[in-house]
């Protein structure tokens, strides 16, 4: 097994050291990597929230005239609260050839290997420029990217294409699902339960439209469309929490319920949402025939766009280039490069470690894989130098 530079592993230990929950601030790590970037030379800009408490961080090493490479990751990580871990999941531990920590895998390894590899960007004599950027709030909605990406619409150069280095194994992905979920909120009418047919019972309610979601979802299963590449080969329907009623002798006057659909990129979620509020309408003239003021309305709580780069794109093919791989793959789970492939800029998905140890305890990423990541970066320096990256 070749190890990983001593750079790489420092970096990333620095990097899991910053607690960047996406509850909180993840100005310490943007800022320290800020300051890293400009001491190379890069240029860098920061774009907050409204809150001035997060930012994302997009800089450039190169030439400014021209359109290069970006390397995109995120910098929040989901909890760790009430996982049981067998090592401080904000100091790295190297066991087995792996290192543990949160973030190792998802997704901080790729963004500290980026880093490592900085100087070596910077010392080179670069044909195009390569782009670092850096998000925040990607694990509660790909929340953070959407102002980054308003502001590269507003540059006079922004990148030709991306590098989103979610976890893949190092393998390139040119495509995965979009995503949109919701609240539903059921408004009823409060009564004693030995009076039950006098109220409007909100629970019963959510209870018949989480049917009709789960009826949606087994349409989808069965009918399709579908697409073999994907490991759920077919656009999937849930519903993850219900929440209603106060006491058993009680008619329950509110109950919400958040579900979801992810959806094959050829396929729009809005179709099917269309569809569960022409149902919830019709209940609704039912709920009102008892009770008006009684009704049913949803909330949007996140969404994002499906990534459908076409397998012959010049960014494939450079992605297939560095990471030595001919084949490229689909998968399920959601990431910010449907968002740059959005906005005109083109994306695929490929970084260290695995998806299966995401969002867990004794998360992980491999030594291996982080070396790998390490050559796919040596040879886009190669590439950069000889000006031939954005026309693989």
């Amino acid at each position: 097994m070749t190890r990983p530079s001593a750079q790489s592993l420092q970096m990333i230990e620095r990097l899991i050291a910053f607690d960047t929950t996406s509850r909180n601030s993840n100005l310490s790590l943007i800022e320290y990597v800020r300051d890293y970037l400009a001491d190379l030379g890069a240029d860098c800009e920061l774009i907050y929230d409204a809150t001035g408490q997060k930012a994302n961080l997009y800089a450039t090493l190169g030439p400014a005239d021209k359109a290069g490479v970006a390397l995109s990751g995120h910098t929040d990580v989901v909890p760790v609260d009430g996982q049981e871990w067998d090592t401080d999941p904000w100091q790295v531990e190297e066991k087995d050839g792996k290192l543990f920590g949160r973030g190792t895998c998802d997704m901080k390894s790729f963004v500290a290997v980026a880093l490592a590899k900085a100087p070596a960007f910077a010392a080179a004599d670069l044909k195009l420029p390569v782009h670092f950027a850096f998000s925040y709030d990607e694990e509660v909605g790909c929340l953070g990217v959407r102002p980054m990406l308003k502001r590269l619409a507003e540059l006079p150069v922004r990148p030709a294409m991306a590098v989103i280095g979610e976890p893949t194994d190092m393998k390139v992905i040119n495509a995965h699902k979009g995503k949109l979920s919701l609240t539903g909120h059921v408004r009823g009418f409060e009564s004693h339960s030995s009076l039950a047919p006098t109220g409007v019972n909100a629970v019963e309610y959510a209870a018949r439209l989480v049917v009709k979601l789960q009826e949606l979802a087994q349409r989808k299963q069965a009918e399709g469309p579908f697409d073999a590449q994907f490991d759920v080969p077919h656009t999937t329907v849930h519903t993850g929490t219900i929440q209603g009623g106060t006491a058993l002798n009680i008619v329950p006057k509110d109950c919400t319920f958040e579900f979801e659909f992810r959806n094959l990129p050829n396929e729009d979620p809005q179709a099917l949402l269309a569809e569960l509020q022409r149902y919830a309408a019709e209940l609704e003239v039912e709920m009102q025939a008892k009770r008006p003021g009684t009704g049913i309305r949803f909330e949007e709580l996140s969404t994002f766009a499906p990534l459908d780069t076409p397998a012959d794109h010049p960014v494939v093919s450079l992605a297939q280039a560095l990471a030595g791989a001919n084949a490229t793959g689909k998968v399920a789970f959601g990431t910010e490069a449907g968002l740059f492939s959005e906005s005109g800029i083109p994306a695929v998905v490929c970084g260290p470690g695995s998806i299966e140890q995401a969002h867990k305890p004794n998360e992980f990423v491999a030594l291996e894989q982080v070396a790998l990541c390490e050559r796919f970066l040596d040879r886009l320096t190669e590439r950069l130098v000889d000006g031939t990256a954005t026309a693989a």
